[in-house]
């Protein structure tokens, strides 16, 4: 696709009309017609206004490489907001992982799932976060697993959907 098909595009999936779009960027409709009928381009001044707030790459802007099929930026940056409702965390990250099983009491977890945006470094190493609680190996296995699929698929954002709610009870978690 073309820079003026894209930019139409983008234009079009973020409901905004041309006057919108000319009024966000201090320019007249006439000015993102033409832009939009491949007659000219904004100056990069315009171009990092329109990446940034309409959410879209410049480079899947002004190639459409990276573009999806229906005009909406795809996730390639290999990191995804993880929100874990239960516990009350939400980080970007870039990688998961289990924990070893724990032996604890009946009602107890027996796995937890952390992660780690990859920015953090100690001397120790990354920096890893507490993201959730799960009753078994099938359960954060399935999450991890659900993690990935929403990562290829290119989505921004993945909601724990295995987790379960626990609360400590001296020395020991149990599951609510």
């Amino acid at each position: 696709m073309s820079f003026a098909q894209n930019l139409q595009s983008v234009r079009k999936n973020n409901n905004m009309s041309q006057e919108e779009l000319a009024e966000l960027l201090g320019v007249s409709r006439q000015a993102v017609s033409k832009w939009e009928q491949g007659e000219g381009y904004p100056e990069a001044e315009k171009l990092l206004i329109i990446s940034e707030k309409l959410n879209v790459s410049l480079d899947s802007l002004m190639t459409g490489s990276t573009a999806a099929k229906d005009g909406v930026d795809k996730n390639t940056s290999g990191i995804i907001r993880i929100v874990s409702p239960k516990e009350g965390v939400i980080m970007n990250v870039s990688k998961v992982i289990r924990s070893q099983e724990f032996r604890g009491g009946k009602n107890s977890p027996k796995y937890a799932l952390f992660a780690t945006d990859g920015k953090e470094m100690s001397y120790w190493g990354a920096q890893n976060t507490f993201l959730g609680w799960y009753r078994s190996l099938d359960d954060v296995t399935s999450e991890i697993e659900e993690i990935r699929k929403a990562l290829e698929a290119g989505e921004d954002s993945y909601t724990l959907r295995y987790s379960v709610r626990c609360r400590q009870n001296l020395m020991r978690t149990i599951e609510e």
